[in-house]
């Protein structure tokens, strides 16, 4: 990428920070137990968080579709956050997960910013 054309301000790091934060949450986890299809999962999760990002900022051919790349970056984390939910009958009283969904409404919520500038 060439950063002349889309230097990274507070934003974009902001936003680097927070999905390597929930891609590197999800990576662990998956690792620990990855024999489990769920673990299969949070790992696929945390590598998706990963390529997006890099797409997002990093990736020269995708300078073009930056703002597709963002909107579905966005639409992949709310999916993780339902998805926690849905799939986890203890999301409640969990600390870890609920730490890492302040992480990804955080993450929406700086994407949605970055839109609309």
């Amino acid at each position: 990428m060439n950063n002349a054309k889309f230097p990274l301000g507070r934003l974009q790091y902001a936003v680097i920070v927070l999905t390597l934060l929930t891609a590197l949450l999800h990576l662990a986890l998956g690792i620990g137990f990855f024999q489990d299809t769920l673990g299969k999962l949070f790992v696929l999760n945390g590598v998706g968080y990963l390529a997006l990002l890099a797409a997002l900022y990093f990736l020269p051919q995708f300078a073009g579709m930056r703002s597709t790349v963002r909107w579905v970056l966005m639409a992949f984390t709310a999916l993780t956050i339902v998805a926690y939910f849905v799939m986890n009958d203890q999301a409640l009283t969990s600390p870890p997960g609920l730490l890492d969904k302040a992480i990804e409404v955080a993450l929406i919520v700086l994407l949605y910013r970055e839109s609309q500038a």
